[in-house]
């Protein structure tokens, strides 16, 4: 069974910055490129970066490239997503994903439940 859990998201005011980390299992990490989007209320769900499995590639939509950093820990089946220089609308649920390619598209293979970042002014 797959499972991607995400955690690390909090209430944090501006300026200040975040963890996210996502857990998997049931997954073979080096057959997916991995991903973070992110879904503010009444919003569509939004790209933020992903990472390849080797690391050597990734994409950022260009509203987050420079504030925000995806990675991995190939040994310890974690994905992370730091993000610094928090703004109120970065208020979102973020959701960890994974998919057989990259893609801006929150069409992945697989989801996590979300955690809630909440920036205050």
């Amino acid at each position: 069974q797959v499972q991607l859990v995400e955690s690390g998201g909090g209430t944090v005011q501006a300026g200040g910055s975040l963890r996210l980390t996502c857990e998997f299992s049931g997954v073979v990490f080096a057959n997916y490129v991995w991903g973070w989007f992110r879904q503010a209320p009444g919003k569509e769900r939004e790209f933020v970066a992903a990472i390849s499995w080797r690391g050597d590639s990734s994409d950022y939509a260009d509203s987050f490239e420079g504030r925000f950093t995806i990675s991995r820990d190939v040994w310890k089946n974690l994905v992370f997503l730091d993000m610094n220089n928090l703004k109120p609308e970065d208020t979102a649920a973020y959701y960890c994903a994974a998919d057989s390619a990259f893609s801006r598209k929150p069409d992945y293979d697989y989801w996590g439940q979300g955690t809630q970042v909440t920036v205050s002014s």
